[in-house]
């Protein structure tokens, strides 16, 4: 279970990258004919806001472990 949620979180992180790289070739282009940056850079955030909460529900249900000491 841990790996696969490990894989899930790594490839949403990706996505998140390859959606800021498409923002910026969108932002540089200007096309209004394709999709703007702002529907690049509202997927980004999208994907964000779902890897925060399979974190947060990994932690609650004990399948993901915190730092007991970070220092």
């Amino acid at each position: 279970m841990l790996l696969v949620a490990k894989i899930i979180l790594a490839l949403l992180l990706i996505f998140t990258l390859v959606n800021l790289f498409k923002a910026l070739f969108a932002m540089l282009r200007n096309d209004p004919t394709k999709p703007s940056m702002s529907h690049f850079l509202g997927r980004r955030v999208g994907l964000s806001v779902l890897a925060i909460i399979i974190v947060l529900v990994l932690m609650a249900t004990g399948v993901l472990q915190p730092n007991p000491r970070p220092y």
